[in-house]
């Protein structure tokens, strides 16, 4: 009788139409798009291609004869620029272990004694925080993988007028992306990519490890708000928003929480010395500035906030076309302290004019330039919260707390960076850090005649973001740090700020075979 009652129910459905049975339609449709989710993870991109199967391209690792991944190789570490040196500086500096036990508490010696690092800043092909609102994700997400492609290979040019490639460069064990916009719009590519060499090789980003310290600041049922302060690709991709919410209901914060972004838009560029955004030796306005300015749509300087702004005009650190401040019609920001200003400023604005807002409690740097200027941050804010302006009233002070947490997500990845290496049994007991580690830095490839270069001899902007994903070239070549590739001011804060870190490059500079080509005059000391 079943049988006949179902060739029934059948017989009638092709005579209305053959229907999907109930949740049929919706069980296939979940079905395809789990397919599609797959075949998107396993899809390869072009850059991937030429890495895994292309043995004629300067991309491509033979995986298969890879080796070990052992607690005797490097660990990479990549970045944007300088920027994420202020992560590696954290990771030099941790000690949060006993180095004999492996047990928690500190011993007085460093947790990555024994390691050696080889680090890269892509600074040719800085900001990331751009390509996004240059519609080109895509392109970075390539560059990104081409970062961690140098990482993992054995090559790389001893100067940026070599033609041949030095294939001496040691391999890795565990890659840390200390830049948060590669986090952001890469991370998973990441994730995907390195399965995809089944090496087995970990990867930690800056993101989790940073939202899960600035919620560390709070009680459990405390409300207040948090700053999130990143480039403008990362608040796009709301990749810090998005996890300190999903953090706070998975670690059982109840309280009200809320987050205000700001996307520091010309900051980075502006620390790394980028033109298009700071021009040390110019004194009056700039046809090519693209940074913040009275008439920007995106990023206005707001002439009635001047006087919260306060801005330092002396030594052209502003540029305006008139002598007098009042009459400008035309000002640049010049100046990184004045970048900072800026864009605290206007976070602090938004905080003032949303509704029911909760009191700033803490900052996360959701950039690794931005720690470089933990002291101007802190100093702002301290002007911030007593500022009066004309009445007797605190501008700020009921939507910020006097002492704002300046967290900088660096520490936490250490502090993942090394549960992942005990875990898996890959901390090194050998090594010296100050003396094995490596510095290397992105330079426009002069012998790729499809580059287009500025005055200077960087990538002009129109050519930098407006290249396409998929055309596989060197675009840059990957040469040591030197001074002729690290600007002497830029030497100088490194020199000044993360000492223990500059120790290291400046060991690698002197002492390290790679470095033999280069003149001692261009060696960073």
């Amino acid at each position: 009788m079943k049988k006949l009652s179902s060739l029934f129910v059948c017989l009638l459905l092709l005579v209305v139409g053959c229907k999907d049975k109930p949740g049929e339609k919706q069980e296939q449709n979940s079905e395809q798009q789990t397919s599609t989710e797959q075949s998107a993870q396993t899809e390869n991109m072009p850059i991937e291609l030429a890495i895994l199967n292309d043995k004629q391209s300067p991309f491509y690792i033979d995986v298969e004869n890879y080796g070990d991944i052992d607690k005797n190789l490097p660990i990479g570490v990549f970045d944007s620029g300088t920027g994420g040196l202020t992560v590696l500086d954290a990771l030099v500096r941790y000690d949060e272990n006993n180095n004999e036990s492996g047990e928690k508490g500190k011993d007085g010696t460093l947790d990555f004694t024994n390691e050696k690092f080889i680090y890269l800043a892509d600074q040719a092909n800085m900001p990331y925080g751009n390509y996004f609102s240059a519609d080109k994700s895509d392109l970075l997400k390539e560059h990104i993988i081409k970062d961690v492609q140098f990482l993992l290979s054995d090559s790389y040019y001893t100067t940026a007028e070599k033609k041949e490639r030095s294939e001496d460069k040691s391999k890795i064990k565990a890659v840390v992306v200390a830049c948060n916009t590669a986090t952001a719009y890469g991370m998973k590519e990441i994730e995907a990519f390195l399965k995809k060499t089944d090496l087995g090789i970990p990867v930690i980003g800056v993101i989790d490890a940073g939202a899960r310290g600035v919620l560390a600041e709070f009680e459990k049922d405390e409300a207040g708000a948090i700053g999130v302060f990143a480039t403008v690709g990362t608040i796009a991709s709301e990749g810090y928003e998005n996890t300190i919410i999903r953090q706070k209901e998975a670690l059982g914060y109840t309280g009200n929480i809320q987050v205000f972004n700001q996307g520091g838009h010309g900051v980075a560029e502006a620390i790394d010395g980028e033109p298009d955004f700071i021009d040390r030796k110019a004194t009056a306005p700039r046809d090519n500035y693209r940074g913040p300015g009275l008439n920007s749509k995106e990023y206005a300087i707001d002439r009635t906030l001047l006087d919260v702004y306060n801005f330092d005009f002396d030594h052209s650190k502003m540029l305006c076309d008139s002598e007098n401040t009042d009459d400008c019609q035309i000002m640049q920001i010049n100046d990184t302290e004045n970048y900072i200003r800026y864009h605290l400023v206007s976070l602090m604005e938004k905080i003032r004019k949303s509704e029911n807002p909760q009191p700033l409690k803490a900052l996360v740097l959701g950039c690794t330039h931005y720690p470089y200027m933990t002291k101007t941050i802190k100093e702002v804010f301290n002007e911030l919260y007593n500022y009066k302006g004309n009445g007797d009233d605190y501008v700020y002070r009921d939507y910020m707390t006097e002492d704002v947490k300046i967290i900088d997500p660096a520490v936490y990845v250490a502090k993942e960076l090394y549960d992942v290496l005990k875990e898996r049994d890959l901390v090194n007991d050998s090594a010296d850090m100050f003396a094995d580690s490596e510095f290397y830095i992105s330079v426009p490839n002069i012998d790729n005649p499809n580059t287009a270069l500025d005055q200077v001899g960087k990538f002009t902007y129109d050519y930098k973001y407006g290249r396409d994903a998929g055309n596989i070239q060197e675009y840059v070549k990957r040469v040591p740090f030197t001074k002729q590739n690290i600007p002497d001011d830029i030497v100088e804060r490194l020199k000044t700020s993360i000492p223990s870190t500059f120790k290291m490059i400046t060991e690698f500079n002197s002492h390290n075979p790679k470095m033999k080509e280069v003149p001692a005059s261009d060696k960073i000391q």
